[in-house]
């Protein structure tokens, strides 16, 4: 069996003896502790004074265990910048064949995760297993590709808030692949695709506008993106009225508050205010009954105006909704017919606006994919579609 495999029993044995001698509410908070327990070793601890460096360049490496059969993967630590070019520290993943590269270097995918929550242990990198959430990894690294991500500023390791704040969130996407290359060396081309879901869409979107300018080093073939958040304020709109939006909105306005210099209090319900930091504190996914615990009394109560109407909070939502440049490489958007959060409307009203800019967009629209299945379920598509207009995993054209 693999490391991989060892890893995954021990921690189901681990789960299945803790939940024998709980009820039913204790044994999902076992179950989801164990998941959300941080990585304990010592290697997110940036060092100080930081070595001087480019944005990507890298600064610390560690093997990663658990890796995919026929793998090798590590922990980076790179530089990156946030959307007003200041130096911020990233750290993320880099998994990689360990077959020989290709004459031609591997072609780089760098991976934009979806909401994992915003407090630095809720990073995927940190996670018991820092492979699980990558849609499509093994199939990306059986056609050849190098498969890297960031965590995003804030998490893994210290830094300013970036929950949507897509500017930040599309360096630290671009600056990962520039680490890959960092990493490999004369086994990486310059050649990298981009893929994405959710907020990971969002920051794809953003990496491929900003492409260009920020990272013209990178050749950058293509992007694909999964149920992505685009219209941020029809998205708040939406989904404010359940707990997945409260849980959503409130990394979302503590994000924009810390970046931003905006007192939540002017637009939140004072007791919204009072459990933003409870609610910052808890990962999506690996600690959701805790925090719909704090969310659900609400719904209905959160927001004391209209962040659609409200300056500055509506310039905010438009300054971090992507569009407000040409995407100049091919695009592929995957939407699922029956995503609850990112509603297909507002995906359709995205992907015409952007087919009327000129971007070559190729479109998915899944019946019967939610939101948390679109990613995967979209897979077999993106893959024969990357190979197509990415240039394949290891060709040089």
């Amino acid at each position: 069996m693999s490391a991989r495999g060892l890893r995954v029993v021990a921690v189901v044995v681990a789960v299945v003896a803790a939940l024998t001698a709980c009820s039913p509410t204790q044994a999902t908070r076992v179950e989801e502790d164990l998941g959300a327990r941080p990585y304990v070793g010592s290697f997110y601890r940036v060092p100080s004074p930081l070595p001087s460096g480019a944005p990507g360049s890298l600064i610390a490496t560690e093997e990663a265990p658990g890796q995919p059969a026929g793998a090798a993967a590590w922990r980076i630590m790179f530089r990156s910048t946030d959307l007003d070019g200041k130096p911020v520290v990233n750290s993320g993943l880099l998994v990689v064949p360990d077959a020989p590269a290709p004459a031609g270097g591997r072609t780089i995918v760098s991976w934009g995760h979806p909401t994992t929550g915003s407090a630095e242990k809720c990073a995927p990198s940190r996670f018991f297993d820092p492979y699980v959430f990558v849609e499509g990894l093994t199939d990306l690294l059986a056609r050849g590709y190098a498969v890297v991500y960031t965590d995003y500023t804030g998490m893994g390791v210290p830094g300013p808030d970036s929950y949507l704040v897509g500017e930040t969130e599309g360096r630290n996407v671009l600056d990962a692949a520039r680490a890959a290359r960092d990493v490999l060396g004369a086994e990486a081309s310059n050649r990298v695709v981009l893929w994405g879901h959710s907020q990971g869409g969002q920051a794809v979107l953003f990496a491929a506008q900003l492409a260009a300018s920020y990272a013209p080093d990178l050749d950058i073939r293509a992007a694909a993106v999964a149920a992505p958040a685009t219209d941020l304020a029809s998205l708040m709109r939406a989904d404010i009225g359940d707990v997945s939006g409260v849980s959503i909105a409130s990394y979302a306005f503590a994000a924009y508050s810390d970046v931003y210099d905006v007192p939540v209090r002017s637009i939140l319900t004072p007791a919204a205010v009072d459990a933003l930091p409870t609610m910052n504190g808890f990962c999506l996914l690996t600690q959701n009954s805790a925090l719909h615990a704090v969310a659900k009394p609400l719904i209905g109560t959160f927001l004391s105006a209209d962040p659609e109407t409200t300056e500055p909070w509506s310039g905010l939502l438009a300054a971090n909704t992507p569009g407000a440049a040409r995407i100049a490489v091919p695009l592929f958007v995957a939407q699922g017919l029956a995503d609850k959060l990112v509603r297909p409307e507002a995906t359709d009203a995205f992907v015409a606006r952007e087919k009327g800019d000129g971007t070559a967009v190729t479109y998915d629209r899944i019946p019967g994919a939610t939101h948390g299945t679109v990613a995967n379920k979209a897979v077999p598509r993106v893959l024969d579609w990357l190979d197509a207009n990415g240039g394949g995993a290891a060709n040089a054209r």
